[in-house]
């Protein structure tokens, strides 16, 4: 049985009486449109070599059929087709509007005989066990509202020896760079959000569940209660972002 963690009790809009799956898909509806604009500039672009790092962990493993959990506007996928080449990648989000702006990307680039979305969520894959050689999930497992039921949601579908490689946000240990992150994220990024039209809310809601998650070796804990092995983690750009990997045995 999975245990809820406080982090999963963080929600977008707190007058809501929507569970928090139903009000994380209603919020990425709404910036969907500026989502990856936003993305860009928020993160200095550092986002991108984020991506390519944690995609570049899969390169030994050579996966042919992957899986994008929380796809939103697919640059994962996108990303990972890229870099790997692999026969398909399958992604899955909750937000239909971020779907919509991934597929019109895919679309773009040629690419949807390669990659494929589709409407759903982590904690209720519609896919069969062992379906898959590798799962990525990139700054959407802070959404999930329960993690470890999602955690082990992924497990189920991933092939024995399947990788999982998670990018999420996480807490900079060093005392400046820590003030300053909390600087940046509680203050700047919400008000460069309302200047840019966007819904400040949603910026707000990710430093609170970016401060609730619990990161580094807490994550890779769960990652083993779960069941993982191999569990590991590495942080980027001064502790303010982290790849965690494990392993279905």
């Amino acid at each position: 049985m999975s245990t809820p963690l406080p982090h999963d009790n963080i929600i977008p809009f707190k007058g809501s009486e929507k569970t928090k799956k139903e009000q994380v898909a209603d919020m990425f509806d709404r910036i969907a449109g500026r989502y990856d604009f936003m993305n860009r500039f928020l993160s200095a672009r550092i986002d991108i070599s984020w991506r390519k790092k944690a995609i570049n962990k899969f390169k030994k493993d050579n996966p042919q059929h992957i899986l994008d959990v929380a796809t939103g506007t697919a640059d994962m996928a996108l990303m990972a087709y890229s870099l790997l080449k692999p026969q398909q990648i399958t992604g899955i989000d909750i937000s239909v509007g971020m779907l919509e702006v991934g597929r019109k990307k895919i679309e773009k680039e040629g690419l949807t005989g390669k990659i494929q979305l589709h409407t759903g969520d982590a904690e209720t894959i519609k896919f069969a066990d062992h379906t898959f050689d590798a799962v990525m999930v990139a700054f959407g497992v802070r959404n999930f509202e329960n993690l470890e039921k999602g955690l082990s949601e992924i497990k189920r579908v991933l092939k024995p020896g399947g990788q999982l490689i998670v990018l999420e946000f996480s807490k900079p240990r060093r005392k400046m760079v820590k003030g300053l992150y909390r600087l940046y994220m509680g203050l700047i990024a919400p008000q460069v959000a309302r200047w840019f039209r966007q819904n400040k809310e949603a910026y707000e809601y990710l430093n609170e569940s970016a401060n609730a998650f619990p990161d580094r070796q807490l994550f890779t804990d769960i990652l083993k209660k779960v069941g993982y092995a191999e569990t590991a983690y590495q942080p980027l750009t001064l502790g303010i972002c982290c790849i965690y990997s494990g392993r279905k045995v």
